[in-house]
């Protein structure tokens, strides 16, 4: 007799809209096939909270911007802590998933990061360009970012805010893993055009460019997405470590590399759960 596989509360935004990307018919395609090992049911990020204790575990998937529904996403975190609810990713995470922070803190650390800073006395450390970015840190989906000049920063308030040169890249790749393992990686090869992507085979400095990120970060179960950019001087720079609800742009890859990646998600839960594979 066979035993009740685990439950997964599944949270996505089936409507929501985004630039270049169908957010639902990626979830629709991973949530069928984690059906495969799990018993799951799909929410809106608004009803986690109120439904999470009648699962095993919650997924978290592509539930769009937090901007758009910051107090229920905090009062999710704060009972998730408190109730001890398995939630994947891991809330551990210190990247994107607790704000924009850590781009200051990386930069301030040395590591290949795009220069940043969240302070007007800190200004001297960007490299003098003719234009430069500004953003919130809880930003997301480029909503609020303005570019300005060097003499456009007098204006500006800092509250909440980072600041970082605009980089004339020459393209944008992003790598995804799976709890600390590398599964596959895509790029942009117009900078213009950011979900453009198209398959990109890694060199072993790459694939140690991101992992040093993946690595820094205090993610043990769950997804993550390195965004990096590649200067006109050939080096990479990390744009934003996305470990909340990364998109993955699965339509984009072939079956095998589709299908392994699924295998790693499904494998990643089981150990969360502490389930043996059936």
């Amino acid at each position: 007799m066979s035993s009740t596989p685990s439950s997964v509360l599944y949270v996505t935004d089936l409507a929501y809209e985004a630039q270049g990307r169908r957010y639902c018919d990626e979830d629709i395609y991973l949530s069928s096939r984690l059906r495969e090992d799990f018993t799951v049911a799909l929410c809106h990020p608004r009803d986690a909270t109120t439904l999470m204790d009648s699962f095993d575990a919650v997924v978290i998937r592509n539930s769009g911007p937090v901007l758009h529904y910051q107090a229920e996403y905090d009062v999710f975190r704060a009972q998730a802590r408190q109730r001890g609810t398995r939630v994947y990713t891991q809330l551990t995470g210190r990247a994107d998933m607790a704000g924009k922070q850590y781009l200051v803190d990386l930069s301030a650390a040395g590591f290949p990061v795009i220069s940043t800073v969240d302070r007007r006395a800190d200004l001297h450390h960007l490299p003098e360009v003719d234009e430069y970015v500004a953003k919130p840190k809880l930003g997301a989906d480029s909503i609020g970012l303005t570019f300005v000049t060097r003499d456009g920063l007098d204006d500006l308030g800092f509250d909440n805010l980072l600041i970082q040169p605009r980089i004339r890249f020459r393209y944008e790749v992003s790598f995804y893993f799976v709890d600390r393992a590398f599964q596959y990686a895509l790029y942009a090869p117009r900078p213009d055009q950011r979900w453009r992507l198209e398959r990109y085979e890694p060199s072993a400095a790459d694939l140690d460019f991101a992992q040093c990120f993946v690595d820094w970060n205090t993610v043990d179960r769950g997804i993550q997405r390195v965004d990096a950019c590649r200067t006109p001087k050939g080096e990479l720079l990390l744009v934003e470590l996305e470990d909340l609800n990364p998109y993955l742009s699965l339509d984009l890859l072939d079956a095998t590399t589709r299908d392994a990646f699924v295998s790693g998600v499904k494998i990643s839960l089981h150990g969360l759960l502490g389930d043996a594979r059936p």
